[in-house]
């Protein structure tokens, strides 16, 4: 085994372990610290695989721009030390059921849809030709797509506060009335 083959493995169960801890965790905060992490490691495979822009397009949307919103209403909201309901056994069974289902369609496609290897070889990505892709407004530039998703995050943003102000207020109402 080289060490091409260590440093996936080693991204790949970063990524499969912090994810399972996430799903599997009970304390919000620490669910969305193993998503960053999560996240963090499907970018260091983009980079294993030398696809560069890919992998900081997955830091700066993902981690910088999901994760930190995610963490950042976790505090707004004050359910940073609160644990989540503990999994009903129903649930856990149809989830169970739900993922051996998904892995025997999967498999089912792969039996019947092999993989062709094709001598054709790709372009090179080349950041400077991805970006003018991007942002060529002649033809299909993709900057209005990237502003209104910025746009989106932003509402998000302002809902958290929000909610987390309408929170606050009933909980001192509450605390006013008793």
């Amino acid at each position: 085994m080289n060490a091409s083959s260590i440093i996936f493995y080693l991204l790949a169960a970063l990524t499969l372990s912090s994810a399972l801890a996430a799903v599997n965790t009970r304390q919000l905060f620490r669910a969305a610290i193993y998503l960053l992490f999560a996240l963090m490691g499907i970018a260091g495979i983009y980079f294993w695989l030398n696809y560069a822009f890919i992998a900081a397009v997955q830091i700066i949307v993902y981690v910088g721009g999901i994760v930190v919103l995610i963490i950042f209403s976790i505090f707004l909201t004050q359910q940073a030390g609160d644990k989540m309901e503990k999994h009903k056994s129903g649930r856990i069974l149809t989830s169970a059921l739900a993922v051996l289902a998904g892995f025997g369609l999967l498999l089912v496609h792969l039996l019947q849809h092999p993989f062709k290897i094709h001598a054709a070889t790709a372009d090179e990505p080349e950041v400077l030709r991805i970006g003018s892709e991007l942002m060529n407004l002649e033809q299909s530039g993709w900057a209005l797509p990237f502003e209104t998703i910025s746009i989106l995050l932003l509402a998000a943003l302002v809902g958290c506060i929000v909610i987390a102000l309408k929170t606050t207020e009933s909980n001192n109402n509450k605390n006013e009335q008793q």
